[in-house]
């Protein structure tokens, strides 16, 4: 049986639609799980079925986090927030944490993450922190854009080695304040948190890069999917 991997939806308010970016989906499939996109449902009942029928949750990028998930006021430079994901995503991760399910946060995903366990982010990084590290790429998003330098003594110096790496990038926010529950594992090279993991789980790492779009071409990448399907498999 493979390891069922929820997944969580992009959403589209112009098409009023729910969609997902096959990479994640590809992804999964190619370290050997079963993705399942998942539907935005909040209700405790719902939320309950969801968790319980899946082995691992996969937070994927996306709207901003709502700034009042961290307790600040919204800036002018803050994108489109989705907060019905928002609210969907807090109640699936408060499960999977509780049940010791494994969770990837990729891009997005690591922001939410973060926010949701008491971080805070920053709302715009070219207004709020700007910097000459590229960190919203052009297109083709697999093909790397900075630096990243993956922490010793870390679970992804363990999966990758430590040291310099270089990552594809795309986005605007970024972790602030680190959650208390956190511990960094990359940093970009010019300071921002790139990937963090949660002590206490068997598996709670994000990433602030994309393996989605490079794990066709990129073994580190595919580690990343790898790592995270093989700790969903049943013990």
């Amino acid at each position: 049986m493979k390891p069922v991997i929820g997944i969580i939806p992009l959403v589209d308010e112009e098409r009023e639609s729910l969609w997902m970016l096959p990479g994640y989906m590809d992804g999964v499939t190619a370290a050997g799980g079963l993705p399942v996109m998942l539907p935005l449902e909040d209700s405790e009942s719902a939320l309950d079925q969801l968790s319980a029928m899946c082995d691992g949750i996969l937070l994927t990028g996306g709207h901003d986090v709502c700034p009042e998930l961290y307790g600040e006021e919204r800036l002018p430079e803050c994108g489109a927030c989705a907060p019905e994901r928002d609210r969907m995503e807090q109640g699936i991760l408060a499960r999977a944490i509780a049940a010791d399910k494994p969770v990837l946060g990729i891009c997005r995903g690591i922001q939410f993450l973060n926010a949701a366990l008491g971080g805070t982010l920053w709302q715009d990084l070219p207004s709020q922190r700007p910097s000459g590290t590229e960190h919203h790429q052009r297109p083709p998003y697999d093909r790397p854009a900075h630096r990243v330098t993956i922490l010793p003594d870390t679970p992804l110096a363990e999966l990758l080695g430590a040291g310099e790496r270089r990552v594809n990038s795309y986005h605007h926010q970024a972790v602030r304040k680190l959650a208390p529950e956190l511990r960094e594992m990359a940093r970009s090279e010019d300071g921002l948190v790139e990937a963090v993991w949660r002590p206490e789980s068997r598996f709670t790492w994000a990433v602030q890069w994309h393996p989605e779009f490079a794990w066709r071409s990129d073994p580190a990448a595919m580690a990343v999917f790898q790592a995270f399907v093989d700790a969903c498999r049943p013990h």
